[in-house]
């Protein structure tokens, strides 16, 4: 087992409109934490990646697809997409502009910097609820669409960070997600344990082809990725 003989050094501290965030190091991880509770850190990365490649692997041979990223984290899952030249556009979303700032001129851009400087790229310092309905975008009444909608904003659907987060995985929440996807388009939720209440709300919303892929870990429950289609 892994230890780590040095106690975790705060890099970096902000008070944010959604509670206190912080950079930590921990050896050679750099973890973020939001009000104390541990979002994540730079230890693997895999469930990210699974993300984006199972939305891109959803669509098929579609050319040059458009993903919007829900939460830039740590960044693996920009990366991810921004090292795939089959993507088109990549958009991310990102409420934090702490979290921003740890990427673009922070300890994190060891992780981001060629996906930031990638032309595809861009970074939207919105809340995504606020922008999947639509209410935050800069040219109201004509909402952006994209491909595929990789989201990872929480510890999954039933284990949310912030309590107005729950409404994204509403019926509500749902529906604006379906309006922002092309005709066959992936909606793509990452969750720390698989729930079948989230998959029976995406069939409810009218998603096709729900399905769940888990990536193993080597104790405990596994991560998953929920995925939807919105009829072509």
């Amino acid at each position: 087992m892994h230890t780590h003989t040095t106690a975790p050094v705060v890099l970096d501290r902000r008070e944010g409109p959604y509670g206190e965030v912080v950079l930590r190091r921990h050896g050679e991880l750099l973890q973020i934490i939001a009000n104390g509770c541990f979002l994540m850190d730079t230890s693997d990365g895999r469930s990210e990646r699974l993300l984006v490649d199972a939305a891109r692997d959803a669509l098929g041979d579609r050319p040059a697809p458009a993903v919007l990223i829900g939460g830039l984290g740590v960044g693996f899952s920009l990366a991810h997409a921004a090292a795939d030249p089959r993507w088109g556009r990549i958009t991310v979303v990102e409420r934090e502009a702490a979290v921003i700032d740890w990427h673009r001129a922070g300890p994190l851009a060891e992780l981001s910097a060629a996906a930031l400087a990638d032309p595809r790229t861009q970074i939207l310092h919105t809340d995504l609820i606020t922008y999947m309905t639509g209410t935050g975008d800069a040219r109201p009444g004509t909402p952006e669409t994209y491909d595929a909608l990789c989201l990872d904003i929480d510890n999954g659907p039933d284990w949310t960070v912030t309590e107005g987060n729950n409404s994204l995985y509403s019926p509500a929440g749902l529906a604006a997600c379906k309006d922002r996807l092309t005709p066959g388009g992936v909606l793509a939720v990452w969750s720390a344990k698989p729930s079948s209440a989230f998959d029976d709300a995406l069939r409810n919303a009218g998603f096709q082809q729900v399905r769940t892929e888990e990536m193993p870990v080597a104790r405990g429950v596994p991560d998953v990725v929920h995925l939807g289609v919105r009829a072509a």
